[in-house]
């Protein structure tokens, strides 16, 4: 009995110390495009380099953190490729993405460059930048990107 309490609680205290420390990354690009929406195949090919135009014909941006645990944890699951296969594919695609330092880095690129988009944890968002949904979900919603 009073192990059962015991396991109970160490699973209740790591849940919770799970959750909080998990990056919930969001989607945003600048606040002049108009895709509201896109899947996580699209959003994966966009990453990946293989979508070079936005619908409106725009050139895609794609800014990157530097360094980002969170953000490259969320490209390997969408993109179904370990974080070193992540880490190298943006190396040998260098001279077509933006790399930023920081959250506020990335929404000061994002927010300045057209047909940019890039990825930054939920709680940096701001008026600066769109939020696009992933398979029709926002940030903090089930299903919202790969965690």
């Amino acid at each position: 009995m009073k192990n059962r309490r015991i396991y109970g609680t160490v699973v209740s205290v790591f849940c919770l110390l799970t959750s909080c420390m998990a990056h919930h990354m969001a989607i945003v690009t600048e606040k002049s495009n108009k895709i509201q929406n896109v899947s996580s195949a699209q959003l994966a090919k966009i990453f990946k380099g293989e979508v070079k135009k936005w619908p409106d014909g725009r050139d895609v941006v794609v800014v990157l953190h530097s360094a980002s645990p969170g953000e490259v944890d969320t490209l390997s699951r969408l993109m179904k490729m370990t974080s070193t296969a992540v880490k190298a594919m943006i190396a040998d695609h260098k001279d077509s993405v933006r790399i930023v330092g920081s959250d506020a880095d990335m929404i000061d690129a994002v927010g300045s460059t057209p047909g940019a988009v890039g990825m930054v944890e939920e709680h940096s968002i701001n008026d600066r930048v769109s939020v696009i949904k992933v398979d029709g979900k926002l940030p903090l919603e089930a299903g919202y990107l790969p965690h």
